[in-house]
């Protein structure tokens, strides 16, 4: 693995990643010749956290959207921890293509007018405590 200079910063070092507007930092970034891929390394001072999968998971989508060139391989994937138990990583990469999706919401102090002859209001949830 040798540094090189990318666009968006220097391999080797932390690198700097942008996606739409927000930044991130991915611990180290390489280039395998032999493999043809950029490798991301993340550090982790502790114990595997099943959340370091999908973090994980958004740098390589990342860097194979904005930074891979359209010669090379799809980016790996490295996470380096102090230890780890195996089968939270298995779980954690087990289907990492399952079904999966993120909605939002939003709070409201009134109910909306359906609701609000079929559910409580706050008073009345109130007196029940």
């Amino acid at each position: 693995m040798r540094n090189a200079v990318l666009d968006e910063g220097h391999m080797g070092n932390q690198y700097r990643l942008i996606v739409d507007g927000e930044e991130s930092f991915i611990d180290l970034l390489f280039f395998n010749r032999r493999l043809r891929s950029l490798v991301a390394i993340e550090l982790k001072s502790g114990k595997f956290k099943p959340e370091y999968a999908g973090k994980m998971n958004y740098y390589l989508s990342a860097l194979d959207e904005y930074v891979k060139m359209p010669d090379e391989n799809p980016s790996i994937g490295i996470i380096l921890c102090r230890s780890m138990n195996e089968k939270k990583v298995e779980f954690s990469f087990r289907d990492m293509t399952k079904p999966m999706g993120v909605a939002t919401y939003h709070s409201s102090s009134e109910l909306p007018e359906a609701y609000k002859n079929i559910l409580p209001s706050a008073e009345e949830l109130s007196k029940l405590l």
